[in-house]
């Protein structure tokens, strides 16, 4: 099941004269069941005729829009579902391209109840991932003229990471790593049970072409990844005071990466450090949505 089909069963779940009368009293396994051997339905969509209408995409305020390949996608499911017509979809807008209040994005055409149906899923993806790279935007715009790179964390809502870091891209931010397969990160967690030194090397050991990064929250710290000749050190809820610091000591002979505390009023004054990259959880954790909608011809 796509990622797409676990968002529209919350709106197109089942016929409900099939599994109305159990809803509450089954595991959602066996709700997830009986939906899957159902037709799907929107009772109210159902009230209206199929007329063909075309409605558009818009922006309601300003920021930066995501969500040109994803939302096909879903017109597409949803109308498979219904078992109607695939609506068309005409963008105007590209990914990652700047929006205002009054911005057609994209022209929908097709059945009527098809599109309302789609309506609430596909705003919400829309919306949410338009709001990840309006934030990244706002970020990446309060660091420029300095050499800092503004990445995003798996901090990531659950099963929407690869959608989440891609939107940070579009607002011109760049991905940490996607999971922890893909490079070594050696944290407080980890230290707590080895000594760095350790660790290190059987990072270097096991697979020593992978990305090794090492937090620390001290200069002393700092220094013995520098001693061991770690490539690139996060530096970790540290005042601003101790990273300029903590660029002194390394003086180039490593990366720096500034993680935690990290806002919007405090971003520069670290960015003019020196710093390397800064990790910014709220870009994925927080972000408010940039408000999309649908308008309606005139009847």
């Amino acid at each position: 099941m796509t990622l797409i089909d676990l968002a529209l069963d919350e709106d197109l779940l089942t016929d409900p004269e099939v599994v109305g009368d159990q809803r509450g009293h089954q595991t959602a396994e066996q709700e997830s069941k009986n939906a899957s051997q159902s037709a799907a339905v929107d009772l109210t969509g159902s009230l209206l005729d199929r007329r063909t209408v075309e409605l558009t995409l818009g922006s309601r305020a300003s920021g930066i829009y995501v969500g040109a390949d994803l939302a096909p996608l879903i017109l597409a499911r949803v109308a498979e579902r219904l078992e109607r017509p695939v609506p068309s979809w005409d963008p105007i807008i590209k990914d990652g391209e700047a929006v205002t209040s009054g911005t057609v994005i994209a022209r929908l055409h097709g059945e009527l109840p098809i599109l309302l149906a789609a309506e609430r899923t596909m705003l919400n993806f829309l919306c949410h991932l338009s709001g990840v790279a309006t934030l990244t935007r706002a970020y990446v715009n309060t660091v420029s003229g300095t050499r800092a790179v503004i990445r995003d964390t798996r901090k990531t809502t659950p099963g929407l990471r690869m959608l989440e870091k891609y939107a940070v891209r579009c607002g011109g931010g760049s991905n940490h790593r996607l999971g922890l397969w893909d490079a070594f990160l050696i944290k407080d967690n980890h230290l707590a049970f080895a000594p760095m030194v350790e660790l290190v090397s059987r990072a270097r050991q096991q697979q020593p072409a992978r990305p090794l990064e090492v937090e620390v929250d001290s200069l002393e710290q700092l220094q013995e990844c520098l001693d061991l000749g770690v490539d690139l050190i996060l530096l970790d809820n540290m005042p601003v005071a101790m990273i300029n610091e903590a660029v002194r000591l390394s003086a180039g002979r490593c990366q720096l990466e500034v993680s935690g505390g990290v806002g919007l009023e405090n971003l520069r004054a670290i960015a003019k450090t020196g710093v390397d990259y800064i990790a910014v959880g709220a870009l994925t954790h927080s972000s408010p949505i940039l408000d999309l909608g649908l308008d309606y011809p005139e009847l």
